[in-house]
């Protein structure tokens, strides 16, 4: 297994595959603003809004190689730890894991730091959990604990991040990533000398916490929300031009559909009777796609070439490729643009 700062060719050749995939699960997908480049070690800090989709999102965003933390559970199972860990992701556990997961931390801890110290971002999610809203959880302390000991001998940035989903449930949504003003962590430690550590992580996460806000669309979460919400983001009608072009592009959808059936099927059955929380509905629709769309295309190859003249066969399995995307895009068609 390669180091978490290795690029080998396998995870090169992945990679390109899933920044692929994320750029065609949003109808617009924009990065304002960019990680610092000058030597330092980079953790970066983003809300948690929309499971999986925030990590490839922020993967995109990375010219190089990324690796992450997230929550340790789901690093269980053998098979599905080796697929993570081949992915640069390090189990994170939470207090709400117990006390003796959490003391697991301590043993992932170095690797972090060997990561940071071979001049790889680190991306953890500061809030902890993601939940599909426009606000945020309060910080979580690990992420200003690591870079407060990381700084101790590496010049060390903290770079807050705000994920701007246009929509939580529909695939084919718009998203706009904006990386904001780094925090010096060495400098705010200076400026901080004398505090209690316990002070200094509070006053670090507060200041974490203020600038990820500046960055997304945020609603205090409280009982207003909802009115708020309505009040920033009201209802849009639909656009005249729907309606006719869903009509025009009946055909082209109906094709679309039966080649990738396998596998918008398969995603929407599981989301309708296996996910309690349907936030993690588009992580799911995209993970069957990643990895069932190589498979299908080799089945739909062989039948292809068997039974078309070869130039049809080529025609059918580029739009293949595709057709996932497209019957997402004009199930879209029917929804009020967000």
């Amino acid at each position: 297994m390669a180091e978490f700062w290795e690029k080998g060719w396998r995870y090169r050749v992945f990679r390109r595959y899933v920044d692929w995939c994320t750029g065609h699960a949003y109808s617009e997908l924009k990065v304002e603003g960019s990680i610092p480049d000058d030597g330092r070690a980079v953790l970066i800090a983003p809300n948690h809004s929309n499971a999986l989709m925030d990590a490839l999102v922020v993967l995109r965003s990375c010219p190089d190689v990324c690796a992450f933390g997230a929550r340790a559970d789901i690093f269980k199972k053998p098979l599905l730890a080796k697929f993570f860990t081949f992915l640069r992701i390090l189990p994170i556990a939470r207090r709400r894991d117990g006390l003796r997961e959490v003391a697991k931390n301590l043993e992932v801890m170095p690797k972090i730091h060997a990561v940071l110290h071979h001049h790889v971002p680190f991306c953890l999610f500061p809030e902890g959990r993601q939940r599909a809203m426009y606000s945020l959880l309060p910080i979580h302390k690990g992420m200003v604990r690591i870079a407060v000991k990381n700084a101790i001998d590496q010049p060390t940035w903290i770079v807050p991040a705000g994920i701007n989903h246009s929509d939580f449930f529909h695939l084919r949504a718009r998203c706009t990533l904006k990386y904001g003003e780094p925090i010096d962590v060495n400098r705010f430690v200076e400026e901080h000398k004398g505090m209690l550590k316990s002070d200094l992580y509070e006053a670090m996460s507060a200041e974490l916490s203020k600038r990820i806000k500046e960055l997304i669309l945020y609603i205090p979460d409280d009982e207003h929300y909802e009115e708020r919400l309505a009040e920033l983001r009201p209802p849009k009608p639909m656009r005249w031009w729907q309606i006719p072009l869903a009509v025009l592009t009946l055909p082209f959808f109906i094709l679309s559909a039966l080649l990738s059936l396998p596998l918008w099927l398969t995603a929407e059955l599981f989301c309708k009777y296996k996910l309690e929380e349907k936030a993690f509905c588009n992580s799911f629709r995209y993970g069957f796609y990643l990895f069932g769309m190589p498979v299908l295309f080799i089945i739909w190859a062989v039948l292809a070439f068997i039974f078309l003249p070869w130039w049809a066969a080529l025609l059918m399995l580029v739009l293949y490729v595709y057709s996932f995307w497209i019957f997402y895009s004009w199930l879209g068609l029917l929804h009020r643009p967000a």
